[in-house]
């Protein structure tokens, strides 16, 4: 079909330019023909017709395409450096991942989980409160003697954006149990109490009791100082917590100031995904303050009613007397 084509266009030409051999080669003709990859096109300015390639194939496609290449190979350093610094910004200011490293707040958290700590809110001035599960620095020599892990390249990497803990960071991770102004108790086995009032802990591990018997510190009755808080661990009979640290500066006490923030979730494994909400047990009222309240108007009313009997007194006495 090309043939017949190309034979009846050189037959034409023969007619109108009478000067040119029938037999010879049109430039024009062939032009039309041919690709636009081919040397004879694009040396002819008539060949496309004054109309850029539209298929993409030509020289200019192959520029524009090229172009588009470097140009996404320049800009991933850039999105790269961006992603970074919001990793950082994340793990300085929102979240951080943490990893469990004990059996000491089983079974809430086992040994291998990945937590991810809220490190917002504490920048707005919210402090631990009761029943919190918290990530703080160490505040005293409590991991003294502990073994410190020696991370590879990556995984230091991995820390420095946040992905991993920092081996060099020494944090651990409790329950609150009591902050400033609460006074914590217990005898025997237990139950725990604040502020008088007895838990109940169905978190506390399987087997354990909530208060251990032992002379190293299981039986206790402290006051947290304000600006302090008072943690153990789940695993009550495997935990070196606030109750085994009396003897340092705080008195077993953690500054609130070294708390990193809330443990929230749990992120990894996959199998347990979980929030970390604040049990039931600390949703009764548990102040300090309410305590002493329940006593005053007991107090108040006995101290309204000694001079109202002593003046009823004096007024018998004295019309016994006339």
């Amino acid at each position: 079909m090309g043939d017949v084509a190309v034979g009846a266009r050189s037959g034409h030409d023969g007619e109108e330019h009478r000067g040119r051999p029938v037999g010879a080669a049109d430039p024009a003709a062939d032009g039309a023909v041919t690709s636009g990859n081919d040397p004879g096109a694009a040396g002819d300015g008539d060949g496309s017709g004054g109309r850029p390639p539209t298929d993409g194939q030509g020289s200019g496609g192959a520029s524009l395409q090229s172009k588009k290449q470097r140009s996404f190979w320049k800009e991933l350093p850039i999105l790269i450096g961006i992603a970074l610094v919001l990793a950082l910004l994340i793990k300085t200011f929102l979240v951080q991942a943490f990893s469990i490293p004990s059996d000491s707040m089983q079974n809430t958290l086992q040994q291998g989980d990945r937590v991810l700590v809220d490190k917002l809110t504490p920048w707005f001035g919210s402090e631990p409160e009761r029943g919190e599960v918290v990530v703080f620095h160490d505040p005293d020599q409590w991991l003294a003697g502990e073994p410190t892990p020696d991370p590879n390249a990556l995984q230091t990497f991995l820390s420095w954006i946040g992905l991993m803990p920092s081996a060099e960071e020494k944090d651990l991770i409790k329950r609150v149990v009591g902050v400033g102004g609460d006074t914590i108790q217990c005898e025997g086995t237990g139950p725990l109490t604040v502020n008088g009032k007895a838990l109940n802990e169905p978190y506390v591990y399987p087997g354990n009791t909530p208060c251990s018997q032992d002379d190293q510190g299981g039986q206790f009755k402290v006051k947290v100082p304000e600006g302090k808080i008072w943690v153990m661990g789940d695993h009550r009979q495997n935990s070196r917590d606030s109750r085994y640290n009396q003897s340092d500066k705080n008195h077993g006490m953690v500054p609130v100031n070294e708390v990193v923030g809330r443990a929230i979730v749990i992120a990894w494994p996959i199998n347990r995904w979980d929030n970390l909400p604040v049990p039931d047990t600390f949703d009764q009222n548990l102040s300090a303050r309410s305590a002493a309240l329940t006593v005053a108007p007991q107090g108040l009313a006995l101290a309204g009613a000694v001079p109202l009997v002593l003046w009823r007194r004096q007024r018998i006495k004295a019309a016994q007397t006339r």
